[in-house]
């Protein structure tokens, strides 16, 4: 199978060479939601980490093994993480069921196959396949949307159906919301529900890869409304109550196969 990759390797639509230099600095690690995928991984003792970027989401506390196809974001994982192999999902270089589980965070609407993706996951561990991702059903219902809505159109085309994945993954498969905190540390798109500042800073905006793929004049014309609305009060009438709200239910899903191999 032919695929596509960047200069440093990246994988898919997006070139992390010039979109993923700030990235550990904005994309870090929210505690909340590392916990949630900490629970789904069990006892698992020995775990395969898919896409890793620059290593969020990695358990501490058991062995870890990551893939990651960029040179860039391999670059940004801190030193207590081991560094990650340059591969990518649909063709794992591993024996199978050589892990107890797999964890994908993030990355399969970065995937050229992911019918093979999915197979690839599967084969490599005899344990629970762990993913997040998010539903393009949901996506518009963000308020982004009064302002750049062709962040989301972006998305839209690019994000797997969740019910697609679930076929993939077959028999005993859940799909759970994952609510978002009001101050995650996770800087994708809706990590911002209630801190609508931050999307007027272009570093930012920069480490979500849906504005990346914008022109500059719909990235500046959206913010420039924002702002607007900002100081005349617009926003505060329309969604001001989100500054305090403790957790926002939006496109976020976490999918757990737990049996691979019945």
């Amino acid at each position: 199978m032919t695929q596509q990759r960047w200069h440093d390797g990246s994988a898919g639509d997006i070139d992390y060479a010039a979109a993923g230099q700030r990235y550990a600095e904005f994309r870090q690690e929210e505690p909340f939601i590392a916990a949630r995928l900490r629970i789904a991984l069990g006892d698992a003792k020995r775990v395969l980490n898919v896409g890793a970027g620059t290593g969020s989401y990695e358990p501490t506390d058991i062995e870890v093994v990551a893939v990651e196809p960029s040179a860039t974001m391999r670059a940004q994982r801190p030193p207590h993480r081991a560094p990650a192999i340059d591969a990518v999902a649909e063709n794992l270089p591993f024996a199978d069921g050589e892990f107890d589980a797999v964890l994908a965070t993030f990355t399969v609407h970065q995937w050229t196959d992911l019918a093979q993706g999915i197979a690839e996951l599967k084969r490599v561990t005899s344990g629970p396949i762990v993913i997040m991702a998010a539903d393009p059903d949901r996506l518009h219902d963000f308020w982004i949307t009064d302002y750049v809505p062709e962040a989301l159109d972006r998305e839209l085309s690019r994000f797997p159906a969740i019910a697609r994945l679930v076929e993939l993954l077959g028999d005993d498969t859940r799909v759970e919301t994952l609510p978002i905190p009001l101050n995650c540390r996770d800087g994708f798109t809706e990590a911002y529900y209630g801190r609508p500042e931050m999307f007027l800073n272009p570093a930012v905006t920069g480490a979500m890869s849906s504005w990346t793929l914008l022109d500059e004049a719909v990235r500046e014309r959206g913010r420039s409304k924002l702002a607007q609305d900002l100081a005349d009060g617009t926003w505060e009438a329309r969604y001001g109550h989100l500054r305090t709200q403790p957790f926002y239910d939006g496109s976020m899903r976490l999918i757990v196969r737990h049996d691979t191999n019945p």
